[in-house]
């Protein structure tokens, strides 16, 4: 007779730490992981020599392409006119009548298209407007 022998079928993993391994990976990647806001409208931003300093984390933002199509957050405006804009931009902001909106316009949209999405905002009660740019290759002038 043995004392203190194990028998074979005692025999166990311990998969405490490789469980400790896979939630330390899967926490590296999701806080690595870059969140990228993909429009289905194609903009050439203008170029400007200062950035907006307002952080734009909640900010509402308004497509407008070179062609008049219009598209509000990730939804995409149906229909011509102002009265189709403003019915999109009510439905995708809710009741927050206080965010920043963003415009991003593209550098050949023709004026009058920028000023319709500005008055449609105004008209359903957002104040708050900023127009999206990306920074010129030169620097500022000294």
């Amino acid at each position: 007779m043995r004392i203190g022998s194990r028998r074979e079928d005692d025999f166990e993993i311990n998969v405490i730490s490789l469980i400790d391994v896979l939630l330390t990976l899967l926490m590296f990647f999701v806080l690595s992981t870059t969140f990228v806001e993909h429009s289905r409208l194609k903009v050439n931003l203008p170029k400007a020599d200062s950035q907006a300093r307002e952080s734009t984390d909640n900010a509402l933002t308004l497509v407008v392409d070179r062609d008049g199509h219009y598209s509000v957050g990730s939804d995409e405006v149906l229909g011509e006119g102002i009265e189709p804009l403003k019915a999109t931009i009510e439905r995708v902001a809710g009741n927050d009548r206080d965010r920043l909106v963003v415009i991003r316009a593209d550098a050949m949209t023709p004026h009058q298209n920028v000023v319709r999405a500005m008055d449609a905002l105004g008209q359903v009660g957002f104040t708050r407007l900023s127009i999206a740019t990306t920074p010129s290759e030169a620097g500022p002038a000294r």
